[in-house]
């Protein structure tokens, strides 16, 4: 009788963990997707891109469950500057004062729990940038052939206090806003 128990306890088991099969979505092209940042300052704002390393989408049949992706964050552009001015701000933002890349070359993102309304669902992530890991939340808008989300980042969580206003007095005008932001298109 226990051999009868144990075995059909071992098939139920197994039964259930094929009704539930977890598919990566994979992204196979890094060129086709993209992740502009955004980061701002009292008297304007700048722009660039970073590469997207790899990545993919866990799917439960239709519904996303998880997912992880990694980007290179030697790969910082700037987009809004002329050739001079260019350099000399992605040397500053790869140095230790923002995000140390000689030390930490890429960052990771590993999705946690994600809560679908429509084609948009609420996303819980893990986020690590400099060996930080903390929570961040978005939405994550899901079609056919590509998901797209904008991610709000405090970079102080991460040790980025670079012109805050919130760990230095007296920056007036030069004071760079904690937040700043990831347009992330990911096509699969």
């Amino acid at each position: 009788m226990k051999t009868t128990i144990k075995t059909l306890l071992l098939l139920t088991i197994a039964l259930a963990g094929t009704a539930f099969t977890i598919n990566p979505i994979e992204r196979k092209d890094v060129k086709e997707s993209t992740i502009t940042w955004t980061g701002k300052k009292i008297l304007g704002s700048h722009t660039g891109n970073i590469n997207l390393t790899s990545g993919y989408l866990e799917m439960d049949g239709e519904e996303l469950v998880g997912g992880m992706f990694e980007v290179d964050m030697t790969s910082i552009t700037n987009t809004d500057l002329g050739p001079d001015y260019q350099a000399k701000l992605v040397g500053h933002l790869k140095s230790g004062d923002f995000f140390a890349v000689e030390e930490f070359p890429t960052s990771t993102l590993a999705i946690k729990s994600a809560t679908k309304k429509g084609n948009t669902y609420s996303v819980v992530a893990n986020l690590t940038v400099k060996g930080v890991t903390e929570p961040v939340n978005f939405e994550l808008v899901m079609g056919v052939s590509a998901a797209r989300a904008t991610v709000v980042i405090d970079r102080t969580k991460y040790d980025i206090r670079y012109g805050s206003g919130d760990f230095f007095d007296d920056l007036g005008d030069k004071t760079i806003s904690n937040n700043f932001e990831l347009d992330v298109m990911m096509k699969f």
